[in-house]
C-alpha cells in the first residue's frame, strides 16, 4: 500500500512499451512501408475517381442507390444532403473524406469479417481476440497514433490504418455474435440434410446472420467518420483537416462547416446502411421455421 500511495514508478512499463516499438521501428518497418503501397494506390484511385465524377452524376447514383435498397424517404433525404454538402462549399474535401472512409471500411471487412467468422467457430480464437478488441475499443486513438506514425509516417495511408484500428472491433464483434445467435434447431436440420461445414457456414450461418453483420459495417462506417477528425492530426487532408484548422484559428465557422459536412455525409451513410442492413422477410420466415 506504501508503493501505491506514491508516485514512484515500480514498473517501467512506458520504458519497455518504447523499447519494443523502437525496436520494432528498427527493424521491421521495411515491411510496414510494402503495405503501404497497395493502400495508397487503392486509395489513390478511389480519391481521384470521386473527384473527377461530376457532383451531379454522384449525387444521383446515391439517390438512385438509396431509392433502390432503401426507400423514398431515404432518397429525398440523400438528395438533400449532399446537395446541402455542394451549396456549402465543401464537395472536394467531403470526397477526400469518403474515399479514406471507404478504402478503411474495405480493409475492416477483409480482415473483420474472417476474424468473426474464425471467433464464431472456435471459442479458442474468440479468448485471444476479445482482450485484443477490448484494447482497441478502450485505448485512446491519440496513444497508438503515436506508433502507427513512427511505422508508416503520417499522410493519407497512416490515416486510413489508425481509422482500420478504430473501427474494426464492432464488426468483429457483431460477425461473431451473429453466427452464434444462429438457433442450434436450425444448425441441426441443416446439418441432417447432410450439409457439410463450409455450406453450413455460407448457406445458412451467413445469411440468417447478415443483419447483425451489416449492423456492425454500419457501426464500422459511423466510427471510420468520427475518426477524421484525429486522423487529420497526421496530415489527413478532407473535412478533419477543416475542423482542425477551425480550432487552431479559433475559427467557428470553418471548424462548423467541415462538421456540419461530416454529419451530413454520416447520415446518408447511416441511413442507407441500417435499412439495407434490415432482415428481409425470406430470413425472418426462415428463422421462425428454425
Amino acid at each position: 500500500w506504501l508503493f501505491l500511495n506514491q508516485s514512484t514508478e515500480i514498473i517501467p512499463l512506458g520504458d519497455w512499451i518504447s523499447a519494443i516499438v523502437d525496436w520494432v521501428v528498427v527493424n521491421f518497418r521495411w515491411m510496414f512501408q510494402l503495405i503501404r503501397v497497395p493502400i495508397s494506390q487503392v486509395l489513390n484511385a478511389i480519391e481521384a475517381f470521386l473527384q473527377w465524377l461530376p457532383p451531379v452524376v454522384f449525387i444521383a447514383v446515391v439517390v438512385l442507390f438509396a431509392w433502390q435498397f432503401a426507400s423514398r424517404k431515404i432518397a429525398i433525404l440523400s438528395l438533400i444532403s449532399m446537395t446541402m454538402i455542394g451549396l456549402i462549399g465543401v464537395w472536394s474535401e467531403t470526397m477526400t473524406t469518403l474515399s479514406l472512409v471507404v478504402v478503411a471500411v474495405l480493409l475492416c471487412v477483409a480482415i473483420g469479417l474472417p476474424l468473426g467468422v474464425a471467433s464464431a467457430r472456435s471459442s479458442r480464437i474468440e479468448a485471444i481476440v476479445r482482450p485484443l478488441l477490448d484494447a482497441m475499443q478502450t485505448l485512446p486513438a491519440f496513444v497508438y497514433l503515436v506508433p502507427v506514425v513512427m511505422l508508416f509516417g503520417t499522410g493519407k495511408v497512416p490515416g486510413v490504418i489508425v481509422t482500420f484500428i478504430f473501427a474494426v472491433p464492432p464488426l468483429i464483434r457483431l460477425t461473431n455474435i451473429g453466427i452464434r445467435q444462429v438457433s442450434e434447431e436450425t444448425v441441426e436440420a441443416a446439418l441432417a440434410f447432410g450439409s457439410t461445414p463450409k455450406q453450413m457456414l455460407w448457406e445458412v450461418q451467413i445469411p440468417l446472420a447478415m443483419p447483425t453483420i451489416l449492423a456492425g459495417v454500419n457501426q464500422a462506417i459511423m466510427l471510420a467518420l468520427s475518426m477524421v477528425v484525429i486522423a487529420s492530426l497526421i496530415a489527413v487532408e478532407g473535412l478533419g483537416q477543416m475542423v482542425n484548422r477551425g480550432i487552431g484559428r479559433l475559427d467557428v465557422g470553418l471548424a462548423a462547416v467541415g462538421g456540419i459536412g461530416i454529419v451530413l455525409m454520416a447520415i446518408v451513410l447511416d441511413r442507407i446502411t441500417q435499412t439495407v442492413g434490415k432482415p428481409s422477410d425470406s430470413n425472418l420466415h426462415w428463422r421462425d421455421r428454425g
